[in-house]
């Protein structure tokens, strides 16, 4: 180990993990450490093999160095090492100069010691300076197959364990286990990195990020994030929702949703597909961006037809959102001929878009509402083409009998072309899902925005803004903190391939009711049908959209709409496994009820009519996700922890500590830490007796010098209580 990486291992906590160890458990044998230095060292690298924190080692001269983290456990462990360190010792914070130059000095001693061996047994040492590297090598390629390295922990900690995970060696060159360096830390050529930087390339081939093969996924160590484009392309779809959801609320009935759904599906589609496309395969070249300033056109152009698309602007709608399955027919077909590993998934996937274009071709000659038919079925064509893939890919492992004809079509054609398929990129999915579903949330507040132009700011108009801005957080605290992030076990995609199925498509009726549901919300926040809510306090663009009764459809679309998404929510949670919180107060199912049977109730609501003014629906509805919010909370909390903690709660505030300075002579010192181990109490009277008894005898000459320090913890019985002057 060369010196810089003895440096950056004193310098760098994060990379290694604490070790605890009192000094008489390091070499493992309970026994005090003997007095050779070279002993001591073998300690020193014995934790660092092994990737722990080295708390303690000895220096050359037989000196022992402690660690310490922070600075309050080197005032901690001075108190305590002065007591119980029958030599002198050193005591250093983490990184500090004094530190680093302690193990400075140890690595220049083992050097010397490594040098002097060489000379002296120079082939032995030799010898085992080559076993050594081989072990080591050898040893990392046990990790990598049978552990799946280090790489993939955070993957694994963040969506489940996986045991047919496997990860591509990165570096394509190969080389044999001597050449591979056994060290665990080296220095990094900042220098050399500067010099390494590369160009845009024209074209490249396109590289499949993960597959799965003979039941194993494979896939690259590092995780997959979501590009500067696609994020562009997600702001752009905030325009689209706006657009969707406003067309559908001017008209709040059976029709005007329809329309709503066969849109959003469309729109929904063509973001599904820019997503598989950079979540399957790596391409960053000039010829990819020319391919997303297309998508984005045809984008903007089936964006400019949406208000009037079943009316006048149907056929222009149409083709633009053609043109960008067509296109993508073509990509998937030259890719097919680039990377012939997955062509059976993307020649497959062409077919589909081919069927499914000439159906929505042929439902533009058809006259409304009889082109009806015709758009749903090439929804559900577009839907069972994902359930064929699936079913094929899965098919090439059945096992028939010998010479059947069931396995001879398996062996001879679906394996040539479903052998290898590209699986989905966990990282680069949930990523993308969670922005799109951030910049819906978002799109929910905008739509509740409105200007006042009253001398008084706080009306009718505001409260029900103000429970709207409430409601879209609400939705926000309960998808992401609650059901997702540090309470997944087992993400969805990961769990099996029907949950990973259903998580992908139960976020279509999620997003689609938020979405109803804020261009309603913004129809209720503008209507002037409750007291407080006068005319004039509206700016003048707002006149116009603010109604004095508000419209059935729009309670419908409002109720519906939240109903729907939070029932979703409960369904998508469904699919995950979550861990389990130990003495949790409610699980996860009784819970998940609940939010069924309130999701019901919200939906409900419009049954009571004009009897709920739009200020009491916003509130009854508001205060029904409040109220499964605080269920999720109280359930998610443990029977055995207090709520209010920080020392408000009762046990916080029957704790104290106690620190005084005591002239005890050494016989009733070493009673009272007789006591101390021993668990016992120790009286504030005998304790000032024994003080007053030792100035009497000692006249102020004992050690009058040394701090001691007394604990109270008068909540728990004695029999339980931690070493300490308990009063």
């Amino acid at each position: 180990m060369s010196s810089t990486s003895a440096e950056k291992a004193a310098v760098e906590p994060e990379s290694q993990e604490m070790n605890t160890e009192s000094s008489s458990q390091v070499d493992g044998s309970g026994a005090p450490p003997p007095s050779d230095p070279a002993h001591h060292h073998h300690i020193f690298h014995q934790h660092h093999q092994t990737g722990k924190r080295v708390k303690q080692f000895f220096r050359p001269d037989g000196r022992k160095v402690h660690i310490a983290s922070t600075p309050e456990e080197e005032q901690r462990m001075h108190r305590h090492l002065s007591v119980s360190e029958p030599k002198e010792f050193d005591l250093f914070i983490h990184g500090s100069p004094e530190h680093l130059e302690a193990v400075r000095e140890l690595h220049a001693h083992h050097e010397a010691r490594r040098t002097s061996l060489r000379e002296q047994h120079t082939s032995v040492y030799n010898e085992f300076e080559n076993i050594t590297a081989e072990l080591n090598a050898l040893t990392n390629e046990l990790h990598g197959l049978a552990d799946h390295g280090v790489a993939l922990d955070a993957n694994f900690s963040k969506f489940g364990y996986s045991a047919h995970l496997r990860t591509k060696d990165i570096n394509d060159s190969t080389s044999s286990f001597s050449n591979i360096s056994s060290g665990s830390h080296h220095s990094h050529d900042w220098d050399a990195e500067r010099r390494q930087g590369s160009t845009l390339k024209f074209f490249q081939r396109p590289v499949v990020r993960q597959y799965f093969h003979k039941g194993l996924l494979w896939r690259s160590p590092k995780s997959s994030e979501a590009t500067s484009s696609e994020l562009f392309v997600d702001l752009f779809f905030v325009g689209i929702i706006g657009v969707l959801g406003d067309t559908a609320a001017e008209h709040p009935d059976g029709k005007s949703f329809v329309e709503f759904f066969v849109k959003f599906m469309m729109a929904w589609r063509i973001w599904t597909d820019m997503t598989q496309i950079v979540n399957w395969f790596e391409v960053d070249d000039v010829v990819q961006r020319i391919c997303i300033v297309f998508y984005l056109a045809c984008l903007f152009g089936f964006t400019t037809n949406i208000q009037y698309a079943f009316d006048t602007t149907y056929a222009p709608l149409t083709g633009f959102f053609l043109a960008e399955r067509l296109f993508l027919t073509v990509w998937f077909t030259i890719t097919a001929y680039l990377v012939p590993m997955v062509k059976g998934t993307l020649l497959w996937n062409a077919f589909v878009t081919l069927i499914t274009s000439a159906i929505w071709i042929a439902s533009i000659h058809v006259d409304y509402p009889n082109r009806l038919a015709l758009i749903f079925t090439a929804i559900v064509v577009d839907i069972a083409g994902v359930f064929m893939l699936i079913t094929f890919t899965r098919l090439i492992h059945f096992k028939s009998g010998p010479g059947s004809r069931v396995k001879t079509f398996i062996d001879e054609k679906m394996r040539q072309y479903f052998e290898f398929y590209p699986a989905m990129n966990i990282e680069h999915r949930t990523a993308r899902n969670d922005a799109f579903i951030t910049l819906v949330f978002g799109s929910g507040v905008l739509a509740i925005l409105y200007q006042n132009r009253s001398d008084i700011g706080i009306n009718a108009y505001f409260g029900k803004a103000i429970l709207g801005l409430i409601l879209a957080f609400a939705f926000n605290w309960i998808y992401f903190e609650i059901d997702h992030n540090n309470y997944i076990h087992v993400h969805a995609i990961r769990r099996h391939w029907l949950s990973a199925i259903a998580w992908q498509f139960i976020h279509i009726p999620f997003i689609m009711g938020f979405i109803l549901a804020a261009a309603s919300l913004a129809n209720l926040v503008l209507a002037h049908d409750t007291a407080g809510a006068h005319l004039e306090s509206l700016g003048e663009a707002y006149l116009q959209r603010s109604e004095e009764e508000v419209q059935q459809g729009i309670r419908w679309f409002f109720c519906g709409g939240i109903g729907a998404s939070l029932l979703s929510m409960g369904l998508i949670s469904f699919c995950h496994i979550h861990k389990t919180i130990p003495h949790a107060r409610l699980r996860k199912r009784p819970r998940l009820f609940i939010r069924t049977a309130i999701s019901i109730i919200i939906i409900c609501l419009p049954l009571a009519k004009e009897h709920l003014s739009s200020l009491s629906l916003v509130a009854v509805t508001t205060s029904c996700v409040i109220f499964q919010l605080l269920i999720e909370i109280y359930g998610i909390s443990c029977t055995n922890d207090e709520f209010w903690t920080g020392g408000f709660c009762a046990e916080d505030k029957r704790k104290c500590r106690y620190s005084a300075r005591c002239p005890l002579d050494r016989r009733r010192r070493r009673i009272l830490e007789k006591k101390v181990k021993a668990g016992e109490e120790v009286k504030i009277d005998e304790l000032l007796r024994l003080q007053q008894m030792a100035s009497k005898e000692s006249l102020g000459s004992t050690d009058s010098g040394e701090t001691l320090t007394a604990e109270k913890e008068s909540a728990r019985p004695n029999h339980d209580r931690e070493p300490g002057w308990h009063v």
